[in-house]
C-alpha cells in the first residue's frame, strides 16, 4: 500500500493480517511522520456544533477501563448526549478491547491518535515500553475469537481521520500542524514561541487537543493556563485558544484523577473524576507484556 493512500476498511480480515506484519505500512521516506501514511483529509463534520447543547470531549483513554467507566457515568449523570474522542483510545493500558467497544458505541467521532496509529500501522518513535504495549494491544485485537467484533474494531480504527473542523472548532490529537504526533507542551510558551505562532496560524478560533495528557488552555500571547488558574472554566471569547482536554486514562499533571472537558455554548468546563487506580495498576502488573511502570505512573498522575 502506498504511504499516502487512504485506509481501505472494506476487508477487515485483510486489515488485521496486514497490521500484524512489521513495517507493512511503513512509509518509504526515512523518518517520515505517521501523517504521511494515512489520509489526512478533514473528516466529514457530524452534527456536534449546536450552540445550546453541551458536548463532552475526551481523550487519551489508553485502555484504562476503570477511568473510562467513571467518566462515561459522569457524562451520563449530567445528561450529556454528545461525546467526542480525540484519540489514543488504546495503548499502555490493560483493557484495549473493552475501551474501544465503549468508544464505538458512545462517541460521535474519534480522531486518530499516535497509539491508535501504532496498532493499525506501526509504532512510530516509541520507547520500548510503549512499543511492547502496542504490539501486545495489537495481539488482543487480532486474537479475539469473535469475528464480528474483531472486524468491527479494525474497521473503526481504519476509518479514523486525523482532524475534524465543524465550523465551531478544530479537533486533533496532537497539533493542527502535525495532528497525530506533535506535542504542544506548556513550556513551549517560553522555549518554542515560533512553533506556537505557526500552530496558532492554523486554527480559526478554538482548537481541542490531547496527546500531552496535561489539561489547560493556550492563548496566542503566548500563555498557558492550567484549569486551576481558570477556576475550572475557560470563558470563550474572540481570542484564539488551544484547549487540551487532558487524559481519561493516564493523567500526567500530577493529579491521578481522570480528566475531560465539557463544551458549553459560552465556556469550556474542565472536569476531574477519581477512579479505582489500584485495580488498573494490578491489571497492568498481571500482564507480562506491559511494563509495571505503565501502571505505577497512574498512582502519582505522571
Amino acid at each position: 500500500m502506498p504511504s499516502d493512500s487512504p485506509v481501505n476498511t472494506g476487508d477487515a480480515d485483510s486489515i488485521a493480517k496486514l497490521s500484524s506484519m512489521k513495517n507493512a505500512h511503513k512509509p518509504d521516506v526515512p523518518d517520515a511522520s505517521p501523517e504521511a501514511a494515512i489520509d489526512t483529509a478533514v473528516a466529514p463534520a457530524p452534527d456536534v456544533s449546536a450552540q445550546g447543547e453541551p458536548m463532552a470531549i475526551i481523550s487519551d483513554i489508553h485502555g484504562n477501563l476503570e477511568g473510562l467507566t467513571v467518566v462515561m457515568e459522569e457524562i451520563r449523570q449530567r445528561g450529556i448526549k454528545k461525546i467526542c474522542c480525540l484519540g489514543d483510545v488504546i495503548g499502555y493500558g490493560p483493557n484495549p478491547l473493552e475501551c474501544m467497544d465503549i468508544v464505538i458505541e458512545s462517541c460521535e467521532f474519534t480522531i486518530m491518535g499516535n497509539h491508535d496509529f501504532a496498532i493499525f500501522f506501526e509504532p512510530y518513535n516509541f520507547n520500548s515500553a510503549a512499543e511492547n504495549a502496542a504490539f501486545w494491544t495489537r495481539s488482543q485485537f487480532e486474537t479475539d475469537p469473535n469475528r464480528e467484533r474483531r472486524n468491527r474494531r479494525w474497521r473503526y480504527l481504519g476509518s479514523m481521520q486525523t482532524r475534524l473542523n465543524n465550523g465551531r472548532f478544530l479537533a486533533v490529537h496532537g497539533s493542527p500542524r502535525r495532528p497525530i504526533n506533535e506535542y504542544i507542551f506548556p513550556d513551549d510558551i517560553y522555549s518554542a514561541q515560533q512553533k506556537l505562532s505557526l500552530i496558532f496560524d492554523r486554527i480559526p478560533h478554538l482548537c481541542f487537543v490531547g496527546h500531552t495528557h496535561v489539561p489547560g488552555v493556550f492563548v496566542q500571547h503566548p500563555d498557558f493556563y492550567p484549569p486551576d488558574d481558570l477556576g475550572g472554566k475557560y470563558v470563550i471569547s474572540d481570542e484564539k485558544a488551544i484547549i487540551n482536554v487532558g487524559s481519561v486514562g493516564q493523567p500526567r499533571d500530577h493529579d491521578p484523577r481522570s480528566s475531560f472537558v465539557i463544551l458549553h455554548h459560552d465556556h469550556v468546563e474542565f472536569v476531574r473524576i477519581p477512579y479505582d487506580v489500584a485495580t488498573t495498576v494490578e491489571k497492568v502488573r498481571a500482564i507480562d507484556a506491559l511494563d509495571n511502570f505503565l501502571g505505577q505512573r497512574l498512582i502519582e498522575g505522571t
